[in-house]
């Protein structure tokens, strides 16, 4: 029987072995953790989103600059087959009301538990505290284990080693290195979906952090998203600043800071707002008539107060007319970005020219590579996990082919 090598036992890893022992390969899976799908169970934590039921011609351009080289591997394992896949499992899904899709459980612990049971009776060999370091002078992958160095000659190998962020859990980006020695072109590792830096009062952190902003809209440049943000000691992060992160990101790092401007009220125009802050104040707090007035939240006000402070006026200070303006323009300055062991997810890594259709690496024949190893990225909502899922199936199908070419 054919022997592969699947390195790495988070979703890509596990679903090309899934592809690959239903192809009768023989499969061993190396992690250098003590038990598969760490991350994987960590993403599960808040109700596991597999994936999202927006149709393809929605869903695929989420991937960005990437969505040409993964549009296939989608295509091919779409979010109804992930559905589907899940349901074989005997872990039935649904859509909920933003159109994600969860396991009816909200759990992950039960569909990877039903996983490994069938990767177990289908043959699937598993080896644990294995740290891949490369290979040696002879071609043979090289582990790290309790018992010493180990190698192997597998008749090939699929990386799904993951990214670099929560580097606890696995994914430590330790595979950059190795592959760089043998001339692979990796795009730097950076995070995605992740917190950004601001220099909040002592006033507004100590009353503020942990509290949500809900239905506001975020803008940078051309770039706008609503949801929801959260307010936190060092700054703000939250679903609607992740779907932003990738631009934000980039305006932080190459310039230092990035102005997100956030609207509390994008529902309404400028000139209702102003109609409805024209009223008489009376005895009430600027507080509580901007409350009632525009039903703006305590921390929306406080988000206003700090603006107004950094342009050196107070909100009782200002017109209508210019309230009016703040409350769906607040101009917040962010000055730094989470760092990547905090981030959700990782931007960067193997480029897509290094790869063939089939997910193999030009320069290394046999050695395919699949998962958050590869350059791209994508916002929370399901497409991280899909891509991961679908990219696996991939490269299981390419080694599958691969060997039967080179057998014949």
């Amino acid at each position: 029987m054919t022997d592969v090598a699947v390195i790495g036992a988070g979703p890509a890893g596990l679903m090309a072995a899934e592809v690959l022992a239903q192809g009768g390969a023989g499969v061993t899976v190396y992690d250098a953790m003590l038990s598969a799908g760490r991350k994987f169970l960590m993403a599960g934590r808040g109700g596991l989103n597999l994936t999202h039921s927006e149709p393809l011609p929605v869903f695929l351009p989420r991937y960005r600059q990437a969505m040409p080289y993964l549009r296939a591997a989608v295509e091919a394992f779409p979010p109804d087959a992930l559905r589907d896949w899940s349901a074989g499992l005997g872990q039935l899904t649904f859509v909920g009301s933003s159109g994600r899709v969860f396991p009816k459980t909200f759990k992950a612990s039960p569909l990877l538990r039903a996983w490994l049971r069938r990767l177990d009776v289908s043959g699937v060999q598993f080896a644990f505290r294995h740290r891949w370091s490369g290979w040696d002078a002879e071609g043979r992958l090289q582990f790290q284990t309790p018992d010493g160095p180990r190698v192997i000659t597998p008749s090939a190998t699929v990386l799904a080693l993951g990214g670099a962020s929560w580097p606890r859990l696995g994914s430590d980006g330790a595979w950059v290195d190795c592959l760089a020695a043998k001339g692979i072109a990796i795009s730097k590792l950076r995070p995605a979906n992740s917190g950004f830096a601001v220099a909040w009062s002592d006033v507004f952190r100590d009353r503020f952090e942990g509290q949500p902003l809900k239905g506001v809209a975020l803008t940078i440049g051309a770039h706008t998203v609503r949801g929801e943000a959260m307010i936190t000691r060092s700054g703000v992060e939250g679903g609607a600043v992740y779907a932003l992160s990738a631009e934000l990101r980039e305006a932080v790092l190459g310039l230092g800071q990035a102005t997100l401007m956030i609207a509390l009220r994008p529902d309404l125009d400028t000139a209702a707002l102003t109609t409805r802050l024209s009223g008489t104040r009376g005895k009430q707090s600027l507080a509580n008539f901007l409350r009632k007035a525009a039903q703006l939240s305590p921390v929306g006000i406080g988000l206003m107060q700090e603006a107004a402070i950094a342009c050196g006026r107070t909100l009782a200070a200002l017109s209508p007319a210019e309230l009016a303006n703040l409350v769906n323009a607040i101009p917040i300055q962010l000055t730094g970005v989470a760092p990547i062991e905090r981030a959700i997810s990782t931007a960067g890594g193997i480029s897509f020219d290094e790869l063939d259709e089939n997910f193999m690496l030009r320069k290394l024949p046999g050695v395919f590579a699949a998962g958050e190893m590869l350059d791209w990225e994508a916002p929370t909502g399901g497409y991280l996990l899909q891509a991961s899922f679908a990219t696996g199936a991939a490269a299981g199908r390419g080694v599958s082919a691969w060997l039967a070419s080179s057998q014949s």
